[in-house]
């Protein structure tokens, strides 16, 4: 009766131990923060205070090297600075840009963007291909991961 017992009782103890045996069971990786430096985005568009601005240019840029080191275009003009990353927050420090002008419409997103990479540090969500920065008062900038040529 104690063999009986036994028996019965081992496979109870592999279900209910502390999950260190392989009991045949299949782990997801749970999705953890995607990276956002070494990778070039288009800047498609950014929300300020509610309203959507659509780059005018498909050459706004952002691109974030592992060495904080971050250059791109904001919609007319080239521009270069340097970021902090730490975990999911990004801060750009001062940008140095070329002095292009260009239409109205370029330049006035060129100013909202610059003013929104440099308000203060920026939430990174990043989802696949996307990637959203937000600041503190909740304006957005929207990003796809640029495609190799």
């Amino acid at each position: 009766m104690t063999l009986a017992v036994a028996a019965a009782l081992v496979p109870l103890t592999v279900a209910c131990g502390t999950g260190r045996a392989d009991s045949g069971a299949v782990s997801v990786p749970q999705p953890g923060p995607q990276p956002v430096t070494g990778i070039d985005w288009r800047v498609d568009s950014i929300t300020v205070g509610g309203t959507t601005r659509h780059a005018p240019a498909a050459a706004t840029r952002l691109r974030i090297d592992e060495d904080g080191k971050a250059a791109g275009n904001l919609g007319c003009n080239q521009f270069s600075a340097r970021a902090t990353v730490r975990g999911d927050h990004i801060t750009f420090g001062s940008l140095r840009t070329t002095r292009m002008a260009c239409g109205p419409e370029r330049m006035a997103f060129e100013r909202a963007l610059a003013r929104a990479l440099t308000t203060g540090t920026l939430t990174a969500r990043a989802d696949h291909a996307k990637l959203t920065l937000t600041d503190g008062d909740g304006d957005r900038i929207h990003l796809t991961r640029d495609a190799p040529e």
